[in-house]
């Protein structure tokens, strides 16, 4: 839990640097500063995010890096000398915008534990690539802007310019992606898909700033674009959901964990119990049916244990704690295909082909040490 708060150090300096500016465009420099700074913290949210997470996602990686192209290309548009420059500014902005809401709908679904198929989720990739071929046209078609010219608004350059009649299309893939979301949130709440109340208020909150500040540019002329703002405290409300469901995880792993030790221990004393009352003459008869060959394995597989590497040894280790594959993923953090391949090496060196097998061996030397 307390990984969450790390982000508050960031919003708290955002907010600060914003309110130590006049308001905007009251000078030559003001837009181009605020962009600076926004374009500058989200980068540095991405390397954070890249550099300090263990545990990444390849969606929360696509978000961070379309915020900071987003920023950066805000940033070069109002600092551009030419209206060839302005325009690929403008392609860039919308690189990031055309990419961002199809991050923030994979995150979202992510966290409310419901998955989309592979292909309605490549559906989704090849439409954001075509509204961004469509709203990077200016310059070169006229179907988005009818006409377009560079202006000045308070020394910050801008696009003067006359919409086409695609520009709808944007407009419309926005509102779209809006509605997804907000469908994925219902759709989780009413099947508790959301572990607590928390939870769906950070994540119906990342939503709900995003369409208001998309409502109010709508509504108002704003001679600043206040989307490159609520994009990084949108970033801020996710990955703090994210390190508290990590959190909750961590909690949860543990807690299953101490309750399979608890179980074993449990099911130890009953059989400690029921071997006091059997006499050690039936121990003694156990192992003289054990045949030849299976000593033979046993006394191979207890020499071979000294072979095994750190990692072997844990994993060996939580195999004899009945561990499920899925918890030992989680507590040691690999795949599944990782713990595939150290399962192949342990079992091949214990001379076993099977989970059961090596558990039935090692209670075999287990009782046979006891004696």
């Amino acid at each position: 839990m307390k990984k969450a708060y790390l982000t508050a150090p960031f919003l708290a300096l955002l907010l600060a640097t914003l309110s130590g500016c006049d308001a905007i465009g009251a000078k030559s420099s003001s837009v181009a500063m605020v962009y600076g700074v926004t374009t500058a913290l989200s980068l540095l949210l991405l390397i954070g995010y890249c550099a300090l997470i263990r545990k990444k996602g390849v969606w929360f990686i696509t978000l961070f890096a379309s915020v900071f192209i987003v920023n950066a290309g805000y940033l070069s548009l109002s600092i551009s000398a030419t209206l060839e420059e302005a325009l690929l500014a403008n392609r860039i902005a919308y690189l990031g915008s055309a990419v961002l809401p199809l991050a923030m709908l994979m995150i979202i679904q992510n966290s409310c534990n419901i998955k989309f198929n592979k292909y309605f989720t490549s559906l989704l990739i090849i439409v954001s690539i075509i509204v961004f071929l469509i709203a990077a046209s200016p310059g070169y078609l006229d179907i988005y802007y009818k006409s377009v010219e560079l202006g000045s608004v308070n020394g910050a350059t801008v696009l003067v310019k006359e919409y086409g009649s695609w520009h709808c299309v944007y407009l419309f893939y926005l509102l779209s992606y809006f509605s997804a979301m907000i469908a994925t949130i219902t759709y989780a709440i009413i099947k508790r898909r959301i572990q607590t109340a928390i939870h769906a208020v950070i994540i119906a909150s990342a939503v709900f700033i995003n369409i208001g500040v998309w409502l109010l540019e709508q509504l108002v002329k704003i001679d600043f674009e206040v989307l490159s703002v609520s994009y990084i405290i949108t970033e801020l409300f996710l990955l703090a959901l994210h390190l508290m469901l990590q959190e909750t995880e961590f909690i949860v792993s543990n807690s299953k964990n101490q309750t399979v030790k608890a179980t074993d221990n449990t099911e130890l004393d009953s059989t400690d119990e029921v071997c006091e009352d059997v006499s050690t003459h039936t121990k003694e008869a156990v192992l003289e049916e054990i045949s030849p060959e299976l000593n033979e394995k046993c006394e191979y597989f207890h020499k071979q244990l000294q072979t095994l590497t750190a990692t072997e040894k844990c994993i060996y280790k939580m195999h004899i704690e009945k561990l499920s594959s899925k918890e030992i993923m989680v507590e040691l953090n690999i795949k599944e295909n990782t713990l595939k391949f150290h399962n192949k090496n342990l079992y091949s060196k214990l001379g076993v082909t099977s989970r059961k097998e090596l558990r039935e061996i090692a209670e075999l030397i287990s009782l046979k040490e006891n004696m």
